[in-house]
């Protein structure tokens, strides 16, 4: 059995359900940029365009989930939990509007976990 590179918790399934039914399909990318952009952002599906150095980490609650190659680095021995947490980021994500915002959680993989990661995918899904 595979080990999910992301998860999720209660709390953000639970904003993640709200947000779909209003935005439709969604997915989530994290730049490792400044400021907001470390923090996991969620777009409607297709509103936010893969590069082809951005790296698919799995599926979360029915959302693809990306990651620049280079912030990948530094993540890549972690397994990531998205949470939420009430505050307003300066993003664009969809959940700002509630007053709340997704963050991530992580811990290392332990070294027998590392050979059963879910495969990671860099650039575009095909549809």
């Amino acid at each position: 059995m595979k080990i999910s590179r992301v998860e999720i918790t209660p709390a953000a399934a639970i904003i993640i359900d709200k947000l779909r039914r209003e935005h439709g399909e969604l997915m989530f990318h994290q730049s490792g940029g400044c400021c907001d952009g470390s923090s996991p952002m969620c777009f409607a599906k297709g509103d936010f365009l893969i590069g082809s150095s951005d790296v698919w980490l799995g599926e979360v609650h029915g959302c693809d989930f990306f990651m620049s190659e280079d912030q990948f680095e530094y993540w890549k021995h972690t397994q990531l939990t998205i949470d939420v947490t009430p505050g307003r980021g300066a993003s664009f994500s969809l959940e700002i509007p509630l007053g709340i915002r997704f963050f991530i959680r992580s811990r290392l993989f332990e070294l027998d976990e590392l050979d059963q990661l879910t495969p990671i995918h860099v650039g575009p899904l095909e549809v």
